[in-house]
């Protein structure tokens, strides 16, 4: 559906270099000797730390087209019932922090008591730069590509299930450290992927990198994928899942291939440059696995178990939300 909208809603622009697509994480536009990159994307699942989110979501998707951060706009919608100047201010001091730590400037935005909400949502909008030589978009994946992942997953629907189950997660038996490490996945090794972009940037050629956000690392691989207009072929035993996510995902069920996943970026690079990548991102001390390669569109879009070939799945509503009522 959104595809559909997309194609028959947009209209062109010779300024516009990416537009809005399936899978592309954010629109370029050209300013002259530089190009502009602009972002936008919600926090609607967690309500602790929404500031820090906010920003580090919507940095991510900058960075992933070879850009800087620069500039950030929020839009504040707060509950009626349950807003207090201790929340208003708590979360604007989170999303202050959040911006100095990435030198980005708090440019503007828009705050108000909504009604009909039982939580706060925010909106974030996020400016950057990139010379127009070092753009990455998702849709540049070539067949042959080696498909690297950093970190490991499901790193933010871990965090987010600790931060908004807690007292659940205790009262079933889950250990007091597996909580907080959890918990903690927030800031370290963090959901942000700004640092890892920047090292593989400098390290190797990149043809294409994403940040896996709703729908988990499965949905991602689909939406490059439908970008480059290739096939993908994954090694299940190449993914690193985390071994808290893993713990917390079985207590609820949820597949962690399918459960929200910032904190973890997909790059698609030649065979030649990939373990220069790799290198230089466990120099940093960050982790970085090869986990498939791109195959041509004919070949689909496959997930190997060791044994065979089987389709990767596709979620059509991220696994989280089955935590929270309907």
């Amino acid at each position: 559906m959104l595809q559909r909208l997309l194609v028959s809603y947009t209209s062109a622009d010779p300024r516009v270099i990416v537009g809005p697509a399936v899978g592309e994480d954010a629109a370029i536009i050209d300013m002259g000797a530089r190009y502009l990159i602009a972002k936008s994307d919600p926090i609607t699942f967690a309500t602790d730390a929404i500031g820090h989110y906010a920003v580090v979501v919507n940095a991510n998707d900058i960075a992933t087209r070879g850009g800087q951060p620069k500039w950030f706009l929020a839009t504040l919608l707060l509950p009626e019932q349950t807003t207090s100047v201790r929340l208003v201010e708590s979360i604007f001091a989170q999303i202050a922090q959040a911006c100095k730590s990435f030198g980005i400037a708090l440019v503007g935005g828009h705050t108000e008591v909504t009604y009909g909400l039982d939580r706060p949502i925010l909106a974030g909008h996020m400016l950057g730069e990139v010379d127009p030589d070092a753009l990455v978009t998702t849709g540049g994946a070539q067949i042959g590509d080696v498909l690297l992942l950093t970190k490991g997953i499901c790193l933010e629907g871990a965090s987010i299930i600790a931060r908004e189950r807690e007292q659940e997660l205790k009262r079933l038996g889950v250990p007091e450290a597996v909580i907080q490490r959890a918990r903690n996945f927030l800031f370290e090794p963090g959901i942000s992927v700004v640092r890892d972009a920047q090292i593989a940037i400098g390290a190797g050629r990149l043809h294409a990198m994403h940040d896996p956000t709703e729908g988990g690392l499965a949905m991602a691989i689909h939406e490059l994928a439908t970008a480059a207009r290739v096939g993908v072929v994954i090694q299940r035993n190449h993914l690193a899942i985390l071994e808290e996510a893993a713990v917390l995902c079985e207590v609820y069920g949820l597949d962690p291939l399918g459960t929200i996943a910032s904190g973890a970026l997909l790059i698609a690079t030649p065979p030649e440059d990939a373990m220069r990548i790799q290198q230089a991102l466990r120099t940093n001390q960050i982790q970085c696995a090869a986990i498939g390669r791109i195959v041509p569109p004919s070949e689909g879009i496959f997930l190997h178990d060791g044994k065979e070939l089987r389709p990767l799945p596709q979620y059509v509503r991220d696994e989280i939300t089955r935590i929270f009522p309907p």
